[in-house]
């Protein structure tokens, strides 16, 4: 277990990452989603994240009754702010928001004091838990003025009741975390595909922030959204589809390690949890099969020959 920065919640060095149950991309239904999270159980993890926006709620409501299962005291839970969910009415679909489920509810954008607030109490009743571990202010990219003045404040005064007991920000970029890190008291941040092997860019500035104030660090989009998982044309980068030199990059990494012996997933976890920075790993399975090989490919052993061509042959940056 991996404690988040000075708060006293702890982690599972690998965590789930419940976006896929809220039918990221295609459906699955409530049994297999819930042999998912029975599967994470069984393999050990015991830190779970979810979000209103996996789904308009659905991650959350099937997470929660998954975990039901299972003695509170022994597992972390973290869901985020910053999209309240309101009724809509439609009777079209969520794919273009990427997920596969009816629009009957529309994301608002606020993270004022009052919609985080609002926000947390519509998930625990999802969730349907009388709290969770840690909150993050979900994606602020377009809306950093209001994030640092009222949202964070609010997460600040919630850890300070003791509603929830770690705070952060998690988004797909950098730079702003990095703020997060240096200018506010947060005990984790959640960065998403910003440091894989095939894109290093938080190395730059967020890990040794996060290193140099003790923040702890919980890495998402580990595997670029499926490329790393499965370096096949129609593979998918960021959520989009992969860009031709990013395929071909991650076929060649993925030849060097069958010769290695290993496997370009087990690579792409490892690097990802061998920086002192991090205290978790989260992947997105969706089925009780990719939990169990999720867990497989991170136990693995990944030779030290891997790194070193990788290195020589420029597929990836020198060590500082």
């Amino acid at each position: 277990m991996s404690r988040l920065g000075r708060s006293g919640v702890d982690v599972t060095p690998l965590g789930f990452g419940a976006a896929p149950i809220g039918n990221l991309f295609t459906s699955l239904d409530d049994e297999q989603a819930h042999e998912a999270v029975r599967a994470a159980w069984q393999r050990g993890l015991r830190y779970f994240d979810t979000a209103p926006h996996y789904g308009l709620g659905l991650s959350e409501r099937r997470l929660g009754a998954a975990l039901r299962a299972y003695d509170r005291t022994r597992y972390t839970v973290s869901t985020k702010v910053g999209r309240r969910l309101e009724p809509a009415g439609s009777t079209g679909d969520d794919l273009a928001n990427g997920f596969a489920v009816p629009a009957a509810h529309r994301r608002v954008w606020d993270f004022s004091a009052d919609g985080v607030r609002r926000s947390l109490e519509a998930s625990l009743d999802r969730l349907g838990l009388d709290r969770v571990d840690v909150v993050y202010l979900h994606d602020p990219d377009d809306h950093a003025e209001q994030a640092f003045r009222e949202g964070y404040p609010a997460l600040e005064k919630l850890r300070g009741e003791g509603v929830v007991r770690a705070i952060g920000a998690g988004m797909n970029q950098t730079e702003m975390l990095t703020r997060f890190v240096r200018d506010t008291d947060v005990d984790v941040v959640l960065c998403a595909g910003r440091y894989t092997l095939l894109d290093q860019s938080a190395a730059a500035d967020l890990l040794p922030a996060a290193a140099e104030r003790g923040v702890s660090v919980v890495l998402g989009g580990v595997f670029n959204s499926g490329l790393l998982a499965d370096p096949r044309p129609d593979a998918t980068y960021d959520y989009g589809r992969a860009p031709a030199e990013l395929l071909e990059r991650a076929v060649l990494m993925q030849a060097v390690a069958e010769r290695h012996g290993t496997t370009l997933r087990a690579a792409a976890l490892a690097f990802c949890a061998a920086h002192p920075a991090v205290a978790c790993v989260l992947t997105g399975p969706r089925s009780a099969a990719e939990v169990h090989d999720c867990a497989e490919q991170f136990a693995a052993h990944v030779p030290d020959g891997f790194w070193r061509e990788l290195r020589e042959t420029g597929l990836l940056s020198p060590e500082p």
